[in-house]
């Protein structure tokens, strides 16, 4: 049975999860910036910690904006492929919430039209939007901006299968030390091993919205998680990269098939704010 769906419902909900993903803490999030906060055991790291805490309540309560940098807006849409859109373009339909939510919002507007001419699109758009094509009638939309001080200390590696695990676990941690106080942590660290070159990165992205605390259901890697996060957190960055026990707040990783020449490996870090908000219609 087709569903119809005008567009406009659309720009109507990512408008609205602009703004919301941008003043209020993701509850995933919340809960473990404050779990951190109870465990570190360093003074000026929980002191760091508890005004990161402090500075997400008087954002929820004064709706201003969590981070500064309010991002590059990524949007997911896993559309059903019994629902036929109507109205007009999609891609002009998700780019135009994305405008509505930065204007009215009054959010900061970060995008440039081109790489290099850099001239500001005064709009925050266009987003960057992934289209995956599942069984069903219905629309998830999952609106992820991304700001670039963790952007920006990102990277992906094409590994040898040689490399082995020890190879894959040697790029995460040194990407993480690298990224030194630059991220600003404590980071979410997302994974993508596998796939092709592209594959990887969309992979590590996409972990970045899993909720924190839950993990791979493959056993084996949620074993890599496990470990990646206590091996991280024993580098001893600290919030703010000041010192202390959290460094990071989840290693989140997503794996696929590869070729047999190859190991991708994608490291995307984000920042304590890891904006990510999902809805389905």
């Amino acid at each position: 049975m087709i569903r119809s769906i005008d567009v406009k419902l659309l720009t109507q909900n990512i408008k609205e999860m602009c703004i919301q993903a941008n003043h209020y803490l993701a509850p995933d999030m919340d809960k473990a910036m404050k779990n951190a906060y109870e465990k570190e055991t360093k003074p000026l790291a929980k002191q760091i910690l508890g005004q990161l805490l402090e500075n997400l309540d008087i954002a929820g309560e004064d709706m201003i904006p969590i981070c500064q940098d309010t991002g590059m807006a990524v949007v997911f849409l896993k559309v059903g492929q019994d629902v036929h859109f109507e109205g007009g373009s999609v891609e002009d339909a998700v780019n135009e919430g994305v405008r509505q939510g930065y204007t009215e919002g009054y959010l900061r507007k970060s995008v440039v039209g081109d790489p290099l001419l850099r001239v500001n699109t005064k709009d925050n758009t266009p987003a960057i939007i992934h289209y995956e094509i599942v069984p069903g009638d219905q629309v998830e939309i999952m609106v992820a901006p991304k700001g670039f001080g963790s952007e920006n200390m990102s990277k992906i590696y094409m590994l040898k299968p040689a490399d082995g695990i020890e190879g894959v676990k040697e790029a995460i941690i040194n990407t993480v030390k690298e990224a030194g106080p630059n991220a600003c942590p404590p980071v979410v660290v997302g994974v993508g091993i596998g796939g092709t070159f592209e594959k990887a990165a969309i992979l590590a992205k996409k972990a970045l919205t899993r909720e924190i605390g839950t993990h791979s259901e493959l056993s084996h890697i949620k074993e890599l998680e496990e470990e990646l996060l206590e091996k991280i957190n024993q580098i001893g960055l600290g919030p703010a990269g000041l010192g202390g026990d959290t460094t990071a707040l989840a290693v989140n990783i997503n794996t696929y098939a590869t070729h047999i020449a190859g190991l991708p490996v994608a490291v995307n870090i984000c920042c304590h704010v890891n904006r990510h908000i999902h809805r389905t219609i």
